[in-house]
């Protein structure tokens, strides 16, 4: 009979950097096809371990340290991806603007956060939630013109708001906690 599989040796955070922060970059790079983007990356996701509540306590209990990274990684990647989104079709709309209506750099800062907040707010609703969401508080359109737009009833687009609604509640109260 085969002995149990004995649990890999704990690592703490420090070790857990210096044994695979150069394989993170490497895995990064291989994707990214950029070596300074990928080391940013990199760091970030260490950040990201940094920063999360009781980490520390936890980095022993990590079995597979590399396929963690891999997946903490890819968040970031994600939330990093978004981000580029948001600040390239923000630039967009602002070359849009006519030049008296330019704004200063302080003022384009803060609608960035804005922005970002929003994006996260909406983090986690479904597309049709979104996209209603949307529609009724960007566009100005009515219950009925987004069932119309959507092909959908009116009474599901009343649901879809009021999930999202909800959930953006509990996001600024979440968030407020946090504070």
């Amino acid at each position: 009979m085969n002995a149990p599989l004995s649990p890999p040796p704990t690592e703490s955070l420090e070790k857990l950097y210096q044994n695979n922060f150069s394989w993170l970059q490497n895995w990064l790079r291989e994707r990214l096809n950029c070596s300074h983007q990928a080391a940013d990356l990199a760091q970030d996701t260490f950040v990201r371990l940094l920063t999360a509540p009781d980490f520390e306590g936890k980095v022993e209990s990590i079995r597979e340290p590399r396929s963690y990274l891999v997946t903490v990684a890819k968040r970031v990647m994600i939330d990093h991806f978004r981000r580029r989104t948001i600040e390239q079709s923000y630039l967009q709309a602002l070359m849009q603007q006519p030049e008296q209506e330019g704004i200063s750099s302080e003022q384009s800062m803060i609608l960035l956060e804005t922005l970002y907040r929003i994006d996260a707010m909406l983090d986690g609703l479904g597309a049709k939630v979104k996209k209603a969401f949307l529609m009724s508080q960007l566009k100005g359109m009515t219950y009925r013109e987004i069932a119309d737009e959507m092909g959908m009833s009116e009474s599901s687009v009343k649901k879809y708001m009021a999930k999202a609604t909800q959930h953006c509640l509990l996001f600024s109260l979440y968030e407020q906690l946090d504070a």
